[in-house]
């Protein structure tokens, strides 16, 4: 049990003695100005209403009535209308840490999914060229928020849904073979809306050698297959280059090829819920929340295909049926529509599906700069910035990084510059200094940091501000790693880490930690272990490297 929760207990039962309804659940929060103390609750302004008492009477009985040293407050005033801030005995609030040396792996560990399955499906591009920076963004989200789900006791399963079928790579099949035309002494003929970039000759000069005796790619088929192979190789090799691995590909393709979108369909028909106007096939998804009616199937004048959200139902229910009872899926903010569509269809299918089945985490595109400039060709893919492109400029712990720091749902402008910059002014090299800097205080004292167990120290010596501060940061993981999980953002591990090095840093500079009296030496050691550990713990979440030294 963390320290807030054993405060939070204690409330409870300081207000359930005052006559407080059973279930009472205290809040506390962190009050925005360390001078006011370490907790604050609003706890005597909730209970004005049941107990039919003012809130700072409430208040001054709820002080009253609790065993303020049992969960070590030193002192308890009462602020404003009612809110009740804590400042907390130093040594005690320090103790803390004690459980994050004595068992770091489990440090900021819970258990909320208790073993069940999660499918997190994310980056699932059409293979039609190498990834741009938009799927690096998506990449390390998904990633990062499938390691916060597995932190949180989540049997997770990343996939990879390969959207390998429709125009889209009917284009990259042509595009292929306009290539290989033009290997030939044909003019290059790229139909409109194919591809242009370096990659899609090469894939044109393999293929070539492979087979010699379709020089023109007169087997589109052939070609289509050879292309899609050769592109999910070239992804393969973008997501390794980002070290981000997936457990399942699921291909779009083989949801025809089964006939699964077609049974689809007809149990959309047989639901009730479609019906049919000039030629098209719609599903009534205004019954489920959506401004009009969509289309599924297009009229025959219009060429008689599934619209795209056809498949991603097919697709979905997939996930049902292989025992995903919750799925979250990582796209970019253009699929927000497909979002009710999605949901609609599940609906009317009657199969038991959850109405927010499944979850979406949607982010904004991103902009990459460099020399004050907007950064928009690659050599490679032509017309965008690749993800090894960025990679290769600033290595992966800061592409990683710098997609994270900022929510999903904000445009995120990527400076180049200052993430290749050893300054203070690069949150990644500041981040991964501070747990240098303390790995350091072990090498220069010549201590096996995993002797330092906090056995027989004097906490109370860990008095300092800065130190508090710090303590304050560390005791924070946990309950920060729960509710990061539990909203899907990451960006919260990335700020703790800022925030955290930051107070690392100043304690660092204020403080020695070797040299001084015997008993505050070892206490700064435990201080400086915990950090070490607690600073890990963060860039492990978040997929980036802890180096010892810088």
């Amino acid at each position: 049990m963390t320290h807030a929760e054993a405060l939070q207990q204690e409330l409870a039962r300081a207000a359930r003695a005052l006559g407080a309804p059973e279930g009472v659940a205290p809040v506390l929060e962190r009050p925005r100005d360390p001078a006011f103390g370490d907790w604050a609750t609003n706890l005597a302004m909730t209970l004005a209403k049941p107990l039919g008492r003012p809130p700072r009477a409430i208040a001054e009985a709820l002080i009253a009535a609790m065993d303020a040293a049992a969960v070590g407050v030193a002192h308890a005033e009462i602020a404003g209308p009612g809110f009740i801030n804590f400042r907390l005995d130093p040594g005690f609030q320090a103790r803390g840490l004690l459980a994050l040396l004595a068992h770091p792996e489990q440090w900021g560990r819970h258990n909320v999914g208790q073993g069940a399955r999660v499918c997190v499906e994310f980056v699932s591009a059409n293979p039609t060229g190498p990834l741009h920076v938009g799927h690096g963004r998506q990449a390390a989200l998904g990633d990062a928020i499938s390691t916060l789900l597995e932190w949180t006791g989540w049997q997770v399963d990343r996939e990879f849904y390969y959207n390998d079928a429709g125009t889209q790579i009917h284009n990259l099949a042509l595009s292929t073979q306009a290539r290989l035309r033009e290997r030939a002494g044909q003019p290059l003929a790229i139909p409109e809306g194919g591809y242009h970039g370096a990659y899609i000759r090469e894939i044109a000069d393999r293929y070539a050698e492979a087979h010699p005796d379709d020089a023109h790619g007169d087997d589109l088929e052939a070609v289509r297959r050879f292309a899609v192979a050769a592109l999910r190789h070239e992804q393969d090799l973008d997501l390794q280059a980002f070290g981000v691995r997936f457990d399942t590909y699921y291909l779009e393709s083989s949801l025809y090829a089964d006939g699964r979108v077609a049974r689809t369909v007809e149990a959309l028909v047989a639901s009730g819920h479609t019906y049919e106007e000039d030629g098209a096939l719609f599903l009534r998804t205004t019954a489920f929340g959506d401004d009009k009616d969509r289309v599924m199937r297009k009229s025959a004048a219009k060429g008689g295909d599934y619209t795209y959200f056809v498949p991603d139902v097919a697709y979905h229910v997939t996930k049902w049926e292989r025992g995903y009872r919750r799925a979250v899926n990582v796209q970019g903010a253009d699929h927000h529509s497909t979002t009710t569509r999605v949901r609609a269809g599940l609906q009317a299918l009657g199969l038991g599906i959850p109405e927010g089945y499944p979850d979406y985490v949607l982010h904004q595109m991103v902009t990459v700069m460099k020399g004050g400039e907007e950064v928009k060709i690659s050599k490679r893919a032509g017309s965008y910035v690749t993800v090894r492109d960025l990679i290769d400029e600033v290595g992966r712990d800061a592409v990683r990084y710098f997609y994270l720091m900022r929510k999903g749902d904000s445009h995120l402008v990527f400076d180049v510059d200052l993430a290749r910059s050893q300054s203070d002014e690069n949150p990644v090299y500041y981040i991964q200094m501070a747990h240098a800097r303390m790995c350091g205080i072990f090498r220069v004292g010549e201590v096996d940091p995993a002797t330092v167990t906090g056995e027989g120290v004097d906490f109370a010596r860990l008095a300092e501000p800065a130190e508090q501060e710090l303590v304050r940061m560390l005791l924070d993981f946990p309950p920060l790693v729960r509710a990061a999980a539990q909203h899907l953002e990451p960006h919260r591990v990335a700020a703790w880490l800022l925030e955290t090095a930051r107070a690392a840093h100043t304690w660092y500079h204020r403080h020695h930690v070797l040299g001084e009296p015997e008993a505050i030496t070892r206490a700064r050691l435990v201080l400086a272990r915990a950090t070490q550990l607690g600073l890990a713990a963060g860039l492990r979440i978040l997929g980036l490297s802890a180096p010892e030294r810088m």
